[in-house]
């Protein structure tokens, strides 16, 4: 027995409590919890640390500020705490995790909340393609076939899109020559043989450089960025036995003084090289020599001499033969032939000897004399010698060199010191002074003849020379010269001097003789040849104008021979014998207008600087001796100013003749003349001048060809050259004059006609012409004159058309108003045009043709008015093309009449109101996923006018909602709908206006939404009304997956898919959430929530989903994939995760708290004594429960996992056993049945086990997380209840109750 002042003590402290715990809650009523409204963010891989990621969006109701956190485990994102914006801290890679999830925190100081969001990693072209199975090395043979595949490379790259899609193309081929051989598909990367190998021809071997891309795509700031790897692929080609041998260094010359050449031959087909046999088929010496037979090595077979070989130019010639051992691929012996000469070379194997030669005959010997005078000059050879030296070998080999040895060596010198092959050899002199008779009779030299390219090979013979004695004391004059003059043209016999000589040697005193030297003096002088006096000969022939002086040898012998000399310089006297004389004859061309400087000039043979030779100039009077001057001592002649070929006689051709003087100053003078021809050269300095200053010329319009006048000019130059005239029309033609130059009487003339190729015609813009015509010599100098020609009228001109007419005209226009005028032309002076209309053409519906009606009419005077008969409408055509024709009356010649068109626009008018374009009946709308600025319906309208008339916009007039209940009326509810309109129409001109939703609708709401739309333009409108036909919360469909989140979120397009297939139905996936919280099982639970609307409007619940899933076939085909991705029940009736009804719950509990305040303290006695009385019906009850036979019990089918039971009994809850003695007052007070309502304690009575076996069985309905749309049975009365039926129940579909779960429980 409990004691009541424990019981009244316990009731205190649970007062207590209970205020304690709610007070806070009060005290917090003014506060919300910051709510995050995000669930999926998507990133891209590329972004570098530090950059943004993404913005944590979040909001407290409250406006506080709120602070901002993440919990990432892989610490990929850093976030602002002030800002909520999230920063890259690790860097992402796609292609290790596509998503994963992290959690965000947010607070605001008060409350802080959190939730995981899933980060999608978005692709970038981050990786380059990569090669597989490297290396790439293969054998090809060469006889391969071209096209066929000689290797396949692969490259992969993880990247998606077009950063996944690789190609390939080949960047380079070594050897560069090889780069067409092969080529490489882009897509399969299979390498083909394009060209035929060769192992021996072509390349052994390639390299090949293989480019792998990808596709490109975003990478950082590039849109399109392509990735790309290189890899070398290494292709040998195999050798097959296909070519015959070909020598490797078979020489084209060889010689045999040199080293043997060796002969060598191969097989190209390297690969498989074969032995091969060698033999000389051939040869023009036979027998000199071999070859092996084995290795190629030509070798000489007998010792031979190169001069024995001279007929053959001592050059072999060999044909040698090179074959394989082994069989070819066509079975037989590959052999190869080719020519070897061998060029028998000289060796320098003979040394230089020394002949005595007489005549033809030589005779090698080592003794040689002769003999020379003393004191012989120098140069002057030995005589009676006759030596020859020889060396037999050839070129340069047979090059030797001579020098002189002995104790007289130094006397003299040997010539030649070099020779080849062969070479007369001579003593000379080289010291006069050391020969000499009186110190030395006999001289010895030896002379040695030396191979220059073997110093070894030597030659030596001894030559003595004896020295002749000579008289060597010569006769000795006083000087070297002697100085002598005489006049010219003296007498004959005149003495010029006497020169002596003196003879050291005494047996010639008194015996030397004189004589002059050279011979060639002697006509002129001679000496007594006794005394040496010197005398003219012949005095005529002394001419000092030709010779002024003579240098004679005198000459004096003595007994002996001996000869002494000396120079005798003879000098002439002037006199006064020469005449002047002019060099040449002078004539001289000079071009007028310039000033002539003539040098003349004459010479006079007498003595220079004597009056004798100096001269004077003058100019003999003649017709223009006045215009020139002569400088008398230098002899310049100027002009006086310049010349002028037009100044001098026409006759005289331009030509000038002075005659000019020159004289000498000598005793007496002597003169004589010159002609100087001045010829003046013609100058184009006279321009051409015409003889009349203008010229007016008539000519008819039409005529090809026609003359039209004649201008003339002349030039007063001499020359025809000069003054020959050309004309030409230099402006004012436009292309239709010609001028033609011909000669006319003393000058020239121009001849103008009208261009054969045209035709003049007065109606055009020119009826005058105004030539310039210049005439210009060939020295271009030029005259113009103005020549005026006056076309005369023809009428043959059409009238005009006027080109580009357009006219506008509104429509609706009234009939026989003025459109426009139609002015067309006539060039001829004399016309009268009237129109007429041809043709018209309407633009409707973008087509041209021929109009329907007749809009307009052409009056023969051009004016074009619209039709009495119809109506102007822009909407059927925008465009008129009027053809007409304008008529000229008074033509006389040529066509009459001309055609064009007139362009006639219509102009719009604002006269069409819009029109809506039907597109469906009905939009269907989620009520739940409708928030502000929501889209949930479009509209179209058109205007049939244009332009502005044309521009629509859209607004909502009014909202009403029919609700499903019956017979209730439309209700309006306000504007909470707009019409947002596309200012652009689309490529059909039609507009369009989004219905947007101005707030969230309410998602309990069941039935549809009339929006009254309205389409307006200028001042004309259209008003419409669209059906919403809304989901409602309860079509909303739970559907649980014993999966985690992030795994149905990567399976949910599979999931969606199935679902679809599965109920026909347009899947609306609105939430995929965790259980887990809620479900402590160690398995996680996934609660997947979606709307299954139909195109018409209509949507499932719950139970239609479940009853469609458990059909047969659907399960066979759906269900099963569904299980798959951990489909483990549907849920029923009406379910929130508590997670989103936070708010409620505080507001719950507030509510709830303020109730217990106020009625714990009213009732706290009454409680205290009813709860004891509660407590033993409760064990009473509990014990007579738990006494039920346990074996009446039927397990029933148990989904694995959840709270799901198919059968009764099967909820283990409801079978515990109670303790009848476990203490129910504090928990009773707080139960369920308390916090629904505390007037449950006033309706308690005595209920004995019979009443409560005889209640009726209430069905434990799911109910919410918020407590809220349920009907509460107590667990134990429901348990008793339970107990009460009898037999089997049928199996049902698994229904989940998100409300109570074994854990909860």
């Amino acid at each position: 027995m409990v004691h009541p002042q424990a019981d009244n003590r316990r009731m205190g402290i649970l007062l207590f409590l209970l205020l304690d715990l709610f007070a806070p809650c009060y005290s917090q009523t003014a506060n919300s919890v910051p709510i995050i409204n995000m669930t999926v963010v998507q990133v891209r891989e590329d972004l570098l640390k530090g950059a943004f990621a993404f913005q944590i969006e979040a909001y407290d109701p409250d406006g506080d500020t709120l602070t901002y956190g993440i919990r990432d485990s892989a610490y990929h994102f850093s976030v602002n705490k002030d800002t909520g914006q999230a920063f890259i801290n690790n860097t992402l890679d796609r292609e290790i995790q596509e998503y994963f999830r992290v959690e965000i925190i947010v607070s605001d100081g008060v409350y802080e909340t959190s939730k995981e969001i899933t980060i999608i990693v978005l692709d970038a072209n981050d990786n380059a393609p990569t090669f597989q199975n490297l290396p790439y090395n293969v054998e090809v043979r060469e006889d391969t076939s071209i096209n066929t595949t000689v290797l396949t490379v692969l490259a992969t790259d993880p990247d998606l899109n077009t950063g996944g899609i690789v190609s390939y193309k080949i960047d380079q081929v070594i050897p560069l020559d090889g780069i067409n051989v092969f080529s490489i598909s882009d897509r399969i990367g299979n390498v083909t043989l394009n060209e035929p190998l060769s192992f021996t021809d072509k390349s052994a071997f390639y390299q090949i450089k293989i480019k792998a891309s990808d596709g490109g795509g975003p990478l950082y700031d590039d849109p399109n960025f392509v990735q790309s790897t290189v890899t070398t692929a290494f292709i040998t080609v195999i050798d097959v036995p296909n070519l015959d041998p070909q020598f490797l260094n078979l020489p084209n010359l060889a010689s045999v003084d040199e080293k043997s050449p060796v002969v060598q031959a191969r097989d190209p087909d390297t690969g498989i090289n074969d032995k091969i046999n060698y033999t000389i088929e051939d040869t023009n010496a036979p027998g000199l020599f071999q070859i092996d037979v084995d290795d190629g090595v030509v070798s000489v077979m007998n010792i031979f001499d190169r001069e024995e070989l001279l007929d053959i130019n001592a050059l072999v010639e060999l044909t040698i033969k090179a074959t394989e051992a082994g069989l070819n691929v066509d079975g037989i012996h590959a052999n190869t032939t080719a020519k070897l000469q061998v060029n028998i070379g000289d060796v320098n194997d003979n040394k230089p000897s020394i002949y005595k030669c007489d005549g033809v005959k030589c005779v090698e010997q080592t003794n040689f004399t002769g003999d020379i005078d003393e004191h012989s000059s120098v140069g002057l050879s030995v005589s009676g010698l006759n030596m020859t030296v020889k060396d037999p070998d050839l070129g340069e080999n047979s090059r030797f060199t001579l020098h002189l040895q002995g104790t007289d060596k130094d006397a003299f010198s040997v010539s030649p010191t070099s020779a080849i092959s062969e070479s007369a050899v001579l003593i000379l002199v080289k010291d006069p002074i050391a020969i000499d008779y009186e110190k030395k009779k006999v001289m010895i030299v030896e002379v040695v003849a030396t191979d220059a390219s073997n110093r070894d090979f030597v030659s030596t013979a001894t030559v003595t020379i004896q020295i002749n004695d000579i008289n060597d004391n010569i006769p000795v004059f006083d000087e070297q010269a002697f100085k002598l003059s005489v006049e010219e043209h003296c007498a004959n016999g005149t003495i010029v001097g006497t020169v002596t000589a003196t003879d050291a040697d005494e047996l010639d005193e008194g015996l030397l003789t004189y004589r002059l030297l050279p011979e060639s003096i002697l006509p002129y002088f001679d000496v007594y040849t006794d005394n040496g006096t010197i005398y003219v000969k012949n005095g005529n022939l002394l001419d000092r104008e030709r010779t002024s002086s003579y240098s004679p040898t005198l000459q004096a012998s003595d007994s002996g021979n001996n000869v002494g000399s000396t120079v005798l310089e003879i000098t002439i006297l002037d006199i006064n014998d020469q005449t002047p004389q002019f060099y040449r004859d002078y004539q001289v061309f000079i071009r007028e207008n310039n000033v002539l400087m003539l040098q003349v000039e004459a010479r006079d043979d007498d003595e220079p600087n004597t009056p004798n030779s100096k001269i004077q100039y003058s100019i003999e009077d003649s017709e223009y001796s006045g215009n020139f001057t002569i400088d008398k001592d230098t002899g310049m002649i100027t002009s006086i100013g310049i010349l002028d070929r037009e100044a001098i006689d026409l006759e005289l051709n331009g030509v000038i003749e002075l005659n000019v003087t020159a004289t000498d100053m000598g005793v007496p003078p002597l003169s004589s003349s010159v002609t100087v021809v001045i010829n003046v050269d013609d100058v184009n300095d006279n321009p051409p001048v015409y003889l009349k200053s203008d010229y007016i010329f008539h000519v008819k319009e039409g005529e090809r060809g026609i003359w039209v006048g004649n201008v003339s000019a002349r030039d007063a130059d001499q020359t025809e050259y000069n003054n020959r005239i050309s004309f030409r029309i230099t402006s004012g033609s436009q292309g239709s004059f010609l001028c033609i130059s011909e000669p006319y009487s003393d000058g020239y003339r121009g001849v103008i006609r009208v261009d054969p190729d045209v035709e003049l015609d007065y109606e055009s813009d020119r009826k005058t012409y105004t030539l310039m015509v210049e005439a210009t010599d060939l020295g271009q100098h030029s005259a113009m004159t103005t020549v005026e020609v006056v076309v005369e009228d023809v009428n043959d001109t059409p009238p005009v058309f006027p080109s580009d007419l357009t006219m506008s005209v509104k429509e609706n226009s009234p009939p026989l108003m003025e459109v426009g005028v139609i002015k067309g032309s006539d060039a001829d002076t004399n016309h009268s045009l009237i129109y007429e209309l041809v043709s018209t053409q309407c633009h409707c519906n973008k087509t041209w043709e021929p109009c329907e009606e007749e809009w307009f009419i052409l009056e023969p005077t051009g004016i074009v008015r619209t039709s009495a008969d119809y109506n102007i409408d822009y909407e059927k055509c925008n465009m008129v093309d009027m053809t007409a024709r304008v008529v000229d009356l008074y033509t006389e010649k040529g066509r009459n009449s001309t055609e064009g068109t007139v362009m006639i626009n219509i102009v719009d008018l604002n006269d069409n109101p819009p029109e809506f374009i039907p597109v469906q009946e009905f939009f269907v709308v989620l009520s739940e996923n409708v928030d502000q600025g929501t889209s949930v319906a479009s509209v179209y309208a058109t205007d049939k006018d244009s332009g502005e008339n044309a521009k629509i916009t859209f607004q909502v007039e009014g909202v009403e909602f029919d609700s499903t209940n019956a017979g209730e009326d439309p209700q309006p509810i306000g504007l909470i709908f707009y019409a947002e309109t596309n200012e652009q129409p689309d490529a059909l001109g039609n507009y369009n206006g989004v219905i947007r939703s101005h707030q969230t609708l309410d998602p309990d709401r069941k039935g549809k939404y009339l929006v009254r739309v309205r389409a307006i333009n200028l001042d004309l409108s259209t008003e419409g009304t669209i059906e919403l036909i809304t989901v409602d919360k309860s079509f909303r469909v739970g559907l649980r997956f014993e999966s985690p989140v992030a795994e149905v979120n990567m399976n949910l397009p599979y999931i969606r898919g199935a679902l679809t297939g599965a109920t026909k139905a347009m899947v609306h996936v609105v939430k995929v959430s965790s259980e887990t919280t809620r479900n402590e099982q160690r398995k996680e639970v996934t609660l997947l929530e979606a709307y299954f609307v139909f195109p018409n409007g209509t949507a499932l619940d719950s139970d239609s989903v479940i009853r469609i899933l458990n059909t047969q076939d659907v399960y066979e085909q759906y269900g099963v994939v569904l299980q798959g991705y951990g489909l483990t029940g549907i849920l029923t009736g009406t379910f929130e995760q508590q997670e989103n009804k936070l708010e409620l719950f505080i507001m719950i509990g507030l509510v709830v708290a303020l109730l217990i305040v106020v009625t714990v303290m009213s009732t706290s006695l009454v409680c205290v004594r009813r709860s004891y009385k509660r407590k033993l019906k409760a064990a009473n009850a509990m014990n007579t429960a738990s006494m039920v036979a346990v074996e009446a019990q039927k397990a029933g089918p148990v989904v694995p996992g959840t709270n799901k039971y198919t059968r009764e009994g099967a909820n283990p809850v409801l079978n515990l056993n109670i303790d009848s003695t476990t203490d129910l007052g504090f928990d009773e007070d707080g139960s369920s049945a308390d916090r629904a309502s505390l007037n449950s304690m006033d309706d308690n009575i005595d209920m004995t086990m019979t009443e409560k076996s005889t209640m009726p069985m209430t069905i434990i309905a799911e109910e919410e997380e918020n407590m809220g749309g349920y009907v509460y049975t107590e667990p134990l009365g429901a348990a008793l209840a339970q107990r009460g039926k009898k037999g089997p129940q049928p199996t049902c579909l698994t229904i989940a109750n998100p409300s109570l779960s074994t854990t909860d429980l």
